[in-house]
């Protein structure tokens, strides 16, 4: 947070003020004309590091989604049938029911 104030602190503004009430109002947000000059250096800081970010070469850089090497663990999606004294007691409580299963009306047709 420092680093970001110092670098805001010596960027000339690039962004204009009418810029920065367009953007509040595209967002809904009430700003004052305090709120305005301080999101007008921040924004600005905010450009100007994306612009450092754009000199940097990428060329033979290869696209990574993630860096850690993890890997999703997956299992089949199968129901797990238990017979049990608490199941036939679920199923002796239900409205309706066929093998083993509770028996509900449609929701989507």
């Amino acid at each position: 947070m420092v680093d970001f104030l110092f670098i805001s602190a010596r960027i000339k503004p690039m962004i204009s003020k009418e810029e920065v009430k367009h953007i509040a109002k595209l967002a809904r947000l009430g700003v004052s004309e305090a709120e305005v000059q301080h999101f007008q250096k921040d924004l600005s800081a905010i450009l100007d590091m994306v612009g450092k970010l754009e000199e940097i070469n990428v060329d033979n850089i290869e696209p990574t989604a993630q860096v850690t090497g993890l890997e999703n663990k997956t299992r089949r999606d199968e129901s797990e049938r238990k017979e049990g004294k608490a199941s036939k007691n679920i199923l002796a409580n239900a409205p309706d029911s066929k093998d083993n299963y509770i028996k509900v009306k449609a929701v989507l047709e």
